[in-house]
């Protein structure tokens, strides 16, 4: 998933004018705030320059006003975005590209769910739940002014009914844990700066989702349990701060190595 925005408010040639025929199709644009300029100039020839603001395009799909529902399909689920933070919590104003992407949203309608043979799976998912939801994943829509995303259930984390991530319960595979504290300081005492600590690849699982879904249909248990201390895959899963700064992990079984005691 991802949005693209170009911009440019008007179309200038330097030496000549554009015709207003063809100017007709950026009335009405936003201004953006950046410009984007070319220019070619060869030895022994000389071309016009050409200067780009203000038009604004963006990939999500926008759903024009005659439709007012959105049904998802199969194992999909159609979620309203929570908003970005607009402000620092010492209350300065970021910019929009300094906002941090959402990752959760509540659920406002979901598939039928999905067929594994002859067996029919419904979604574990229902209206109204607030959910986390993996940070590339789905299309983003939207719908009635307010963005939305349409995904699949298995790109969800877990249901989040607070504001703190350790609250997350987790869905089918994926296991919720806390990561252990980076070293401080080197084996021979140096102390580490953060950009020198190693990242931690171990923690304490916190809690765990409903199992691995098989080929048959069924559900197999997950091999770990809240309270086990694992090693985990070190680039894997998606990373969350907690509300008393501690981090977090969320990744599938498969990205767990080890048991460790």
């Amino acid at each position: 998933m991802a949005a693209v925005q170009l911009t440019s408010s008007s179309c200038m040639i330097r030496g000549r004018s554009m015709a207003s025929a063809a100017m007709g199709q950026y009335e009405g644009l936003r201004p953006a705030a950046f410009v984007v300029s070319t220019s070619v100039a060869p030895s022994r020839a000389s071309f016009p320059r050409l200067s780009f603001r203000g038009l604004v395009v963006k990939s999500a799909v926008v759903v024009t006003t005659q439709y007012t529902t959105v049904k998802p399909l199969g194992d999909r689920v159609l979620v309203k975005i929570k908003s970005s933070e607009e402000t620092t919590v010492g209350g300065i104003l970021l910019p929009s590209t300094a906002q941090t992407k959402p990752q959760g949203g509540e659920v406002v309608a979901v598939g039928s769910g999905r067929s594994i043979g002859e067996t029919k799976l419904k979604l574990s998912l229902q209206g109204g739940e607030q959910i986390v939801y993996s940070k590339y994943a789905g299309t983003e829509v939207e719908l009635s002014g307010a963005p939305h995303i349409i995904l699949k259930e298995e790109d969800v984390v877990g249901v989040l009914d607070s504001d703190d991530i350790k609250d997350l319960k987790p869905l089918n595979d994926r296991v919720l844990i806390k990561v252990a504290p980076a070293e401080e300081k080197t084996a021979g005492g140096l102390l580490l700066t953060e950009a020198t600590k190693e990242k931690p690849s171990v923690g304490t699982v916190v809690a765990v989702g409903i199992g691995v879904l098989e080929e048959d249909g069924s559900r197999r248990e997950l091999r770990v349990k809240a309270g086990n201390t694992v090693l985990y895959s070190k680039y894997a899963g998606t990373d969350f701060k907690g509300s008393d700064g501690s981090d977090f992990i969320t990744l599938r079984e498969n990205d767990i190595m080890a048991i460790l005691s």
